[in-house]
């Protein structure tokens, strides 16, 4: 039994450094640049603006709304006053902070599909470092929604 637990401690102590290795990987810009959604009908910009991050909507599959023929309005947005802005330039990702190993935080994500804003933190998915991981919640992370995207440049 003593073995057993020693083994795993050792094993442990060796995964735990090749961990380390891979996420000091990761840098703060590594984020920057322009990302596919899911949905695959929108580019989001990524940059840095004072030591924190921020995503702007700079293409749309369709930007104009079929039946008013004029651009797409962020109409489900909860707060009416901002119901007659266009979606293009929206911005989806505010205030992001590099955790300095290999995720950014404290920020919230709009989701212009819906109107709402989550808190959310965002990783990569591969080592590629070419899919986001964008987890927004409301709360505990734990509770929340998770999409993909791929960089585009």
């Amino acid at each position: 039994m003593k073995y057993k637990s020693l083994l795993l401690l050792m094993l442990g102590l060796l995964i735990y450094p090749i961990g380390q290795i891979v996420a000091q990987d990761v840098n703060a810009d590594d984020i920057l640049g322009v990302w596919l959604n899911e949905d695959k009908d929108a580019h989001i910009k990524v940059f840095n603006e004072e030591s924190k991050f921020f995503g702007e909507i700079i293409w749309l599959k369709d930007p104009i709304d079929e039946e008013t023929g004029k651009p797409k309005l962020d109409d489900e947005n909860v707060d009416e006053s901002l119901q007659s802005r266009p979606v293009l330039g929206l911005m989806l990702l505010v205030n992001f902070e590099f955790d300095g190993k290999d995720e950014w935080e404290n920020g919230k994500v709009y989701d212009p599909k819906n109107g709402k804003t989550y808190s959310c933190y965002i990783e990569f998915k591969d080592e590629t470092k070419n899919l986001l991981k964008v987890r927004g919640y409301i709360g505990f992370s734990m509770i929340g929604r998770t999409t993909y995207w791929t960089r585009v440049e």
